[in-house]
């Protein structure tokens, strides 16, 4: 089938400028500050008929129509519209009151300057009394809602840092100021507050700040190459060479490598997103991506608990998205993905290099040596790679999906950059509780991040799939069954309503999403995927904090929902500034209810008739109303919570080497054997690998390494 553009594609360049036009059609004479234009994704109930058509079934489907998605202040009132660009309409519209869009840059500046320019913050600066020839630099925040302020406008948070050096990528972060201004949404300074910097001190609002203690400027805060003139030299080059090229090729927005084949999406919010990804033609997952970030600061004075940053919701991951650069943030054989997003005046704006596709090689795949021969059969591991890095103010972000030849995909987040830092008395006798000291009075407090991997699963097929429950358990000792007391067995239950879910390392909790219409024909078990969890501390603010109440994913690792087009963001549609009560745990209790009062509400005799009612109405008239709670033989999202505790390390500083999560989906009794079974043997031929010799110096190839045809160990008898 080709088509101009499959209904995943982004929207392009032409597409945003199109859909910027109808609007200002639909609302002529008005002032429109674009925020938004990116694809509507398709309902997915129009979308499951049209992929089953392009991989060759019998039903017939039309292709959906284009849609976008507009976000505009449009003469200062916050609306959505849905565009249909196939009928050059607006086709409903919403207005958003008291929501407010992701953080816009230009907006940000004009705080930024509106702070500096404020004659009450030019008298707390001066009283600062700050070392001649320094620099003060202000760093604008969304406002993370504490209960202490009207969130219906929109705030920002000042933080203020000096930087010592004129070189502007000198780091600022080594000297934090106890200084921080609230501005208000019309760019006024709402309130100077003075921060505290010992254990015991408290925020005032009242006075001047206490003058910078000189006491703290310090050496070795520079990270920045030209700044940091101390670098190794034993790092020699490394090369990735692929002489006949990429084993992976591109049509458009898809992606074939080895049996795997998948469609890539760019958006503001969520950044890469995957789409009908597929493995030797078999369906495995509808659409991937992660859902949402959240990173809760622990310092309970005020105002540090405003250091709460939705780095999607309020972000933005594709407006935060890196240029990235051949040989820095990718090596060897790449194809980049450009993204395209919208200036204010409609313009489309174009983010190059925001996705890479490359192949790196993964150490063994499988080997097995034969004692009785001495042979060894072993092949190395391929994987595909497709990654993007967001910078989201002081922190970056590396978000990587891998693809394995074994049908394996694993998703790995890293984080580094700069440690978000607060003021800390120089002189106080013991370190702070809610952070480590870093350097002379630099304060990285404690802090966590909070991600929420979205999975939305066709696991062979794409209409119906359940999450199966798997524990192993000691089988109690038995003369007649576990005699010598060594045996275990599993227990495995079926999740058969919404809910979130906790994992259990003391019975190897496993998550399974698995296909019940589909059985494997040797283990007699659903053909399935196992989720493979990141281990990790969940949210620690408590339940009824509005971080918990904002973040409604950290209560738990797993969730199980009914899919939702509408339902994409487990905090919410709206996170900048929200409340909270919108978010996934919320949706569950709210279909609960409804359904809890919809049986109150019946008859008893309709209730009795429903028993005898069969669903599709395949006996008798009556067809059952669908539970719309029942997440068994349904079409179902799996959304896992992972992150991690950073409670940082002086080794963190100046800038944090990265920390890496990773989350893995493996087939589980979906292939009659290894999948990976055809993956050629490992040879030198193909690898050229070079013999170093004793010293570092490089040698020649021992002859029988030039001549095997297959990489061979001999077995050494025990």
């Amino acid at each position: 089938m080709s088509l101009r553009h499959h209904p995943f594609d982004p929207l392009t360049s032409s597409e945003i400028r199109q859909a910027a036009d109808i609007l200002r059609r639909y609302v002529p004479g008005t002032d429109i500050h674009f925020r938004v234009i990116t694809l509507w994704e398709p309902p997915k109930s129009e979308m499951v008929p049209f992929l089953e058509m392009e991989h060759g079934g019998s039903e017939t489907a039309k292709t959906p129509a284009r849609m976008a998605r507009v976000q505009a202040y449009v003469d200062s009132t916050f609306t959505e519209y849905k565009v249909n660009l196939d009928q050059q309409a607006v086709v409903a519209e919403e207005t958003l009151h008291g929501r407010h869009a992701h953080i816009d840059g230009e907006y940000m500046r004009k705080v930024e300057l509106a702070c500096m320019a404020d004659p009450r913050v030019k008298e707390q600066v001066a009283a600062l009394n700050l070392p001649e020839g320094s620099t003060v630099v202000v760093e604008p925040w969304t406002y993370g809602p504490d209960g202490m302020n009207d969130m219906s406008k929109r705030m920002t948070m000042c933080w203020f840092y000096m930087r010592l050096s004129d070189d502007k990528d000198a780091n600022y972060y080594a000297y934090p100021l106890e200084l921080c201004v609230e501005v208000s949404d019309d760019l006024k300074v709402v309130k100077i507050l003075h921060l505290p910097s010992g254990e015991h001190d408290r925020v005032r609002t009242e006075g001047n700040p206490k003058e910078f203690d000189r006491r703290k400027i310090h050496e070795g805060s520079e990270y920045y190459p030209t700044l940091n003139t101390k670098q190794r030299t034993t790092t020699k080059p490394y090369h990735v060479s692929q002489p006949e090229g990429p084993s992976f090729s591109i049509e458009g927005n898809k992606i074939t490598w080895e049996k795997w084949t998948m469609r890539v999406g760019f958006n503001y919010r969520e950044g890469m997103t995957l789409h009908d990804v597929r493995f030797d033609d078999r369906s495995l997952y509808y659409r991937l991506s992660l859902a949402e970030m959240f990173v809760p600061y622990g310092d309970p004075r005020t105002p540090y608990p405003r250091k709460a940053a939705f780095d999607l919701g309020n972000d933005g991951a594709g407006v935060c998205a890196n240029n990235l650069q051949l040989g820095c943030d990718c090596l060897g054989h790449i194809k980049y993905f450009d993204g395209w997003l919208v200036s204010r005046d409609g313009t489309p704006l174009k983010m190059p290099h925001v996705i890479c596709c490359h192949e790196i090689d993964d150490g063994i795949l499988w080997k097995h040596t034969n004692p009785r021969t001495g042979n060894a059969a072993v092949a190395r591991s391929r994987v595909l790679v497709l990654q993007t890095i967001i910078t989201a103010s002081n922190y970056e972000y590396v978000f990587c999906f891998y693809f394995g030849q074994d049908a394996s995909l694993h998703y790995e987040v890293r984080a580094t950059g700069i440690l978000s830092t607060a003021p800390a008395d120089f002189s106080s006798p013991a370190p702070l509780p809610y952070g480590t000291t870093v350097a002379p009075g630099v304060l990285a407090p404690f802090h966590q991040h909070l991600f929420c991997l979205r999975i939305d699963p066709a696991v062979d097929g794409y209409r119906a799939n359940s999450l199966l429950v798997e524990e192993s358990h000691p089988l109690p000792p038995s003369a007649a069954d576990n005699p010598h007391g060594v045996g275990y067995v599993t227990r495995q239950t079926y999740v058969e309503h919404e809910t979130g879910l906790d994992l259990d390392h003391t019975t190897n909790r496993v998550f399974k999403i698995v296909n019940e219409r589909r059985h494997h024909p040797v283990a007699r078990t659903p053909v399935g995927v196992r989720l493979l969890p990141c281990y990790s501390q969940l949210l620690l603010a408590h339940p009824d904090s509005l971080h918990a109440r904002r973040s409604e994913f950290g209560a738990h690792a797993v969730w199980v929902t009914r899919h939702a087009d509408d339902e994409a963001f487990p905090a919410g549609r709206f996170t900048m500034q929200s409340a909270g009560g919108e978010g996934i745990a919320s949706w569950i209790r709210k279909r609960r209810e409804r359904r809890r009062g919809e049986e109150v509400g019946g008859s008893s005799s309709n209730r009795e008739g429903r028993g005898n009612e069969k669903k599709g109405g395949k006996e008798g008239n009556v067809v059952e109303e669908e539970d719309d709670t029942c997440v068994r033989n349904a079409d179902i999202v799996v959304w896992h919570t992972f992150g991690s505790t950073h409670n940082p390390r002086v080794e963190d500083w100046p800038i944090m080497p990265a920390e890496k999560m990773v989350v893995g989906l493996k087939p589980v009794n979906f292939f009659e054997r290894n999948p990976a079974l055809d993956v050629p043997p490992s040879t030198q031929e193909r690898n050229l690998s070079v013999l170093v010799e004793t010293g570092g110096g490089v040698g020649e190839e021992r002859k029988e390494e030039k001549e095997a045809e297959c990489c061979v160990e001999r077995f050494r008898g025990r």
